[in-house]
């Protein structure tokens, strides 16, 4: 992935010019960060401790919690740092790595989703089928084929990314290496190739959606028909905020990545990465997982066994 430019550094978007307002970006970082360390490091400890909690539903969102950590701590502390530091700098090491991981994350992510949208159509629309259709050994190949998708999907991207020609400027508008404004800087139409692959992905994404959205129209039809209205109340409470959160993902990572060049604006680009990166790593324990009661009772069992311990 050697670059032909003479480039050592990049330099991302500051939030403001004022060195107070780089404090209160830090601060609101730090609290969204710390927030998303806290719920999903609670999600992982209490399923792997919990051994009432080694299903699929759970070993999926142990997953999911796992990318989600990583996905906000690619991004989230080199901005906080800059704010603290009052800089702008990022390596063009630092940068590769940045987009590598970050591509890897919240691919691998996305196809995680998709799985958990058909765990629960099979849960609720074929329960008597749901243990041959899920056993331990179909789960962990689903799970490892979202996280080598989202591997396999990194490498292409980084490598045509990282082997165009940039221009002498070095300036991103972003708080983080995003690939859209990396591609800004080239100096050559080799970038199209890296274009056309963003537009496969997207159109892989999409279809992902489709998959996703079709899934929990089967579950809303196959809850219509319960007799229990507690029971529809649970599965909609549950299925139509999973729903929100993966439309919020795949509309502004689309806008993110498919905008036209002369729409373009630091304000309303900075905006959208924040929703697509940022919101869904802290919102997704509380949206998946801290709402469930077997998940919550487990939780209050762990931490009142470690208060007895002390």
């Amino acid at each position: 992935m050697a670059n032909s430019s003479s480039i050592t550094h990049f330099l991302l978007l500051p939030f403001s010019g004022t060195r107070q307002l780089h404090l209160l970006h830090f601060c609101l970082f730090l609290a969204i960060y710390l927030a998303a360390l806290l719920g999903n490091g609670l999600i992982i400890t209490t399923i792997a401790w919990d051994h009432h909690l080694h299903t699929p539903m759970y070993f999926f969102l142990l997953n999911l919690a796992l990318l989600d950590l990583g996905t906000i701590s690619t991004t989230v502390p080199k901005s906080m740092a800059n704010s603290l530091m009052d800089t702008r700098d990022i390596s063009y090491t630092g940068c590769v790595v940045q987009v590598a991981f970050f591509i890897f994350l919240i691919q691998a992510e996305y196809f995680l989703l998709t799985t958990m949208s058909y765990d629960r159509y099979v849960a609720i629309c074929r329960p008597l089928h749901y243990e041959t259709l899920l056993g331990s050994r179909v789960c962990l190949h689903l799970a490892a084929a979202a996280w080598g998708c989202g591997f396999l999907t990194a490498v292409l991207h980084t490598a045509n990314t990282f082997s165009l020609p940039f221009c002498p400027g070095n300036a991103l508008d972003q708080f983080f290496c995003e690939i859209p404004q990396m591609l800004k800087l080239s100096c050559s139409t080799s970038y199209l190739r890296e274009l056309w692959l963003i537009v496969f992905n997207i159109c892989l994404a999409f279809s992902c959606f489709v998959f996703i959205v079709v899934s929990y129209v089967q579950i809303f039809r196959a809850v219509l028909r319960m007799p229990s209205l507690q029971g529809c109340h649970k599965a909609f409470s549950t299925c139509l905020p999973h729903l929100a959160v993966v439309s919020l993902f795949i509309s502004t990572a689309i806008f993110a990545y498919l905008k036209p060049s002369c729409i373009s604006s630091p304000s309303p680009d900075l905006v959208v990465s924040v929703l697509y990166s940022v919101v869904p790593p802290a919102v997704n324990p509380l949206i998946y997982s801290l709402r469930n009661q077997l998940l919550k009772a487990a939780l209050s069992k762990l931490i009142t066994g470690c208060y007895q311990k002390q």
